[in-house]
């Protein structure tokens, strides 16, 4: 069993008074098994805030990482994991016995392991909304499953297709469409990136980052066209306790 000292973690993020991870870890560390820890919100409005937060708390064990600082925080880290180095963007930080800051991903475990489950031989390829951090880890994960995929932006660049593209023939092509934009989080539930959503069938998988709200307009979309949904809690659940791991080992 990990001894438990007082222990501070946190969140880096901008406007994330509603964290999952915060009410995740603190519900955690209310059991006795983890007294002594404790996780709070560290909301900056540009990451140039983040030496002084640093300095301020030197105490800090971990931090995870959300929008919009998940490639904006390396230049600050003094290490990075392999698989970090890889995708480009980190949402896990480690602060080890020395002192140094040193980067994980733990996003693409946690969309790996809860994409799994769902897929069946006629899921070949994956269209991926949006091209931020968060899509870096599911492209880390796709290429761990091999499966082609396709960047999806409102501007059409080297290897990326706008949503003007996007058509039946797209969705035959591609039977996993992942959205990876804020686009449907809660107040703005209403709504959902811009797809021709009569082209989902019972053959495609409709994968949202969001968990807040549980179906979001585009998984509604989906689901009335046949389509298997799901959500990003279980994916933020398994990044979390891959990040526990992290900072405990």
């Amino acid at each position: 069993m990990i001894d438990i000292l007082k222990r501070r973690f946190g969140l880096l993020g901008r406007n994330i008074s509603y964290s999952f991870s915060k009410g995740y870890f603190t519900e955690k560390f209310s059991d006795e098994i983890f007294k002594g820890n404790s996780y709070e919100n560290f909301d900056i409005s540009e990451i140039n805030h983040f030496a002084g937060l640093l300095k301020n708390n030197p105490d800090l064990k971990g931090l995870n990482v959300t929008i919009p600082y998940k490639e904006q925080v390396i230049p600050y880290l003094d290490k990075l994991s392999k698989k970090a180095a890889l995708i480009g963007a980190v949402n896990t930080i480690k602060f080890t016995k020395n002192g140094k800051l040193k980067g994980y991903n733990t996003d693409y475990y946690g969309f790996k392991k809860s994409l799994k489950p769902l897929l069946e031989s006629h899921h070949k390829k994956a269209l991926i909304l949006g091209t931020g951090g968060a899509s870096k880890g599911v492209a880390f994960a796709l290429d761990e499953l091999d499966i082609p995929y396709t960047f999806v932006s409102r501007e059409a660049k080297e290897n990326i297709i706008d949503y003007n593209l996007i058509n039946a023939t797209t969705f035959d092509n591609f039977q996993i469409i992942i959205n990876c934009t804020p686009v449907g989080t809660s107040p703005n539930i209403e709504a959902c990136p811009d797809l021709p959503y009569e082209f989902f069938t019972d053959k495609h998988i409709a994968y949202d980052l969001i968990y807040n709200p549980a179906e979001t307009q585009f998984l509604k979309n989906a689901k009335e066209r046949g389509a298997v949904i799901k959500n990003g809690l279980d994916m933020l659940i398994l990044q979390a306790e891959k990040a526990w791991k992290i900072w405990n080992k």
